[in-house]
């Protein structure tokens, strides 16, 4: 694994940053936690690349409130630049 940040997908809509705080701190030190509004998806910084497949291996496939979390490497963010202005313009 090339970075330490981890998507963490398919949890309910109600965990909280500080559940998915103390569920990865078992795997290793975490620098941020960031849960997408209520969407069921976030992002979780871990201290090191190592750490961050530690906590990978260890949390992907895993149950948390009855759901099978989905945990992998973040990838990069996109620009948004490339989106299609779909014929819109503002003057």
């Amino acid at each position: 694994m090339q970075g330490s940040k981890l998507y963490v997908g398919n949890f309910t809509y109600s965990t909280t940053e500080d559940q998915l705080r103390e569920l990865f701190s078992q795997h290793g030190e975490v620098k941020e936690v960031n849960v997408i509004g209520s969407k069921g998806f976030g992002f979780v910084e871990m201290s090191s690349p190592e750490e961050a497949e530690k906590a990978k291996e260890a949390l992907d496939g895993s149950d948390l409130g009855g759901r099978t979390l989905r945990v992998d490497e973040a990838r990069p963010r996109k620009e948004r630049s490339d989106r299609p202005d779909r014929g819109y313009r503002r003057y």
